[in-house]
């Protein structure tokens, strides 16, 4: 493993879709770094979970955008513990479940609750001196000004493998959804997932994730000065 940059601040931006690695990487560079891990995507699937609690009409854009601003969020941003709480309930095990992902990009393509969840982002961000933050629109809407920007990638088979392994799914239906998601996240009009044009891409197919994490630590070496 590289050594450890342990710069007075730093803010990593680490985008990418699905079943890239984002997560594992970032919380793994976080403590590398003594810093905090924020995943910008719970926070939309835990809006989702609200969202879905309501039985709110997920095309009913106006509805979705009530929902996210009256959900008071709890977020942790310990990388060997994160933790998320929406209106005083836990989360962390139902925001990961089918039903809010497959809902999860609807409401995350509300203009409104992008435009509430962006500034609530923001603001942990600015908060901290140094964090890692992962998500789809890190690099490009987020923090356009981070230290290092990172966009993780890997063929669709090894995404595919890698999250049926999370939730024992079948590994071509799971390839199926993360195609769909793809679709949803890089077309919808507001933040759309993408490669920022000063992000380094990594492929992390056929990668181990300790080779990874100590390659983005080099960069982050490289780019910040202890």
């Amino acid at each position: 493993m590289a050594e450890a940059a342990r710069p007075e601040k730093c803010v990593v931006a680490v985008d990418g879709p699905s079943g890239s690695g984002k997560s594992t990487v970032s919380r793994r560079l976080a403590a590398q770094v003594d810093g905090v891990y924020l995943d910008t995507g719970a926070m939309y699937r835990a809006v989702t979970w609200s969202v879905l609690q309501a039985g709110v009409d997920l095309s009913d854009p106006d509805a979705i955008a009530k929902i996210a601003l009256e959900t008071e969020l709890s977020i942790g941003t310990d990388p060997k513990a994160p933790s998320f709480a929406a209106n005083g309930t836990n989360v962390d095990e139902p925001i990961r479940g089918v039903e809010v992902t497959q809902a999860v990009s609807a409401v995350a393509a509300v203009p409104a609750v992008r435009k509430h969840l962006v500034a609530l982002q923001q603001a942990i961000i600015a908060g901290h001196p140094r964090i890692i933050v992962e998500g789809r629109d890190i690099a490009s809407v987020v923090a356009p000004d981070a230290d290092l920007k990172v966009y993780l990638t890997a063929s669709s088979a090894a995404r595919a493998a890698r999250r049926s392994a999370e939730d024992s799914a079948d590994v071509k239906a799971t390839e199926a959804d993360l195609a769909r998601r793809d679709k949803l996240d890089s077309t919808r009009k507001t933040d759309p997932l993408k490669l920022a044009d000063d992000a380094i891409e990594v492929d992390t197919t056929g990668i181990g994730i300790d080779e990874v994490v100590a390659y983005v630590l080099n960069l982050l070496n490289s780019k910040v000065k202890s």
